[in-house]
């Protein structure tokens, strides 16, 4: 499969031959959701909370006698059934993250890249160079016509492109490994 390569400003800058290995795979939507649903969980914050009954703030008295109010036993307004009680096994702080093997993490990038391929919205650049100023790149990316970008670079990030290219809404900049 052969794909143009493009300069910041807009020309061309030749062809590149990619690889069938990576950028020709049928799409299988069952590893790219198990590949979401994986980052998606491992980002979540977890940090929901209530208190529980041990950790509500009232009075651990026992509200009435034991017999004759005609009411059922009670002991302390800290029960869940009561208001202002603590919840009966609400959420608590932890971890959503779940393990996924390599392979198929490797397999759902893979499928990802071949699925932007054939759609025909992967584009690559010659080179990932920027003088560090934001409204440069800003208007380079806007004549592309570009909303939403992701720059993978090589094993190191051009660090005067990353540093322009951090208050771009809607631009990621990524190293390669």
């Amino acid at each position: 499969m052969k794909l143009d390569v493009i300069k910041l400003d807009g020309g061309a800058a030749g062809e590149v031959e990619l690889t069938d290995e990576i950028f020709d795979l049928e799409p299988r939507a069952d590893i790219l959701h198990r590949v979401v649903r994986w980052q998606r969980n491992k980002a979540q914050a977890g940090t929901h909370k209530v208190k529980t009954r041990s950790e509500v703030s009232y009075s651990t008295k026992k509200i009435y006698r034991q017999k004759g109010t005609g009411g059922a036993r009670h002991g302390s307004r800290k029960a869940p059934i009561f208001r202002k009680g603590g919840i009966y096994k609400g959420p608590t702080p932890r971890s959503h993250a779940h393990d996924l093997p390599k392979k198929v993490r490797q397999l759902g990038l893979k499928l990802a890249l071949s699925a932007k391929a054939k759609a025909g919205s992967l584009v690559i650049i010659e080179n990932a160079d920027a003088d560090g100023k934001t409204k440069t790149l800003a208007s380079q990316v806007k004549n592309l016509g570009w909303k939403r970008a992701l720059v993978i670079d090589g094993a190191e990030v051009n660090e005067n492109f990353a540093r322009a290219a951090a208050n771009i809404d809607g631009l990621d900049v990524l190293p390669s490994v």
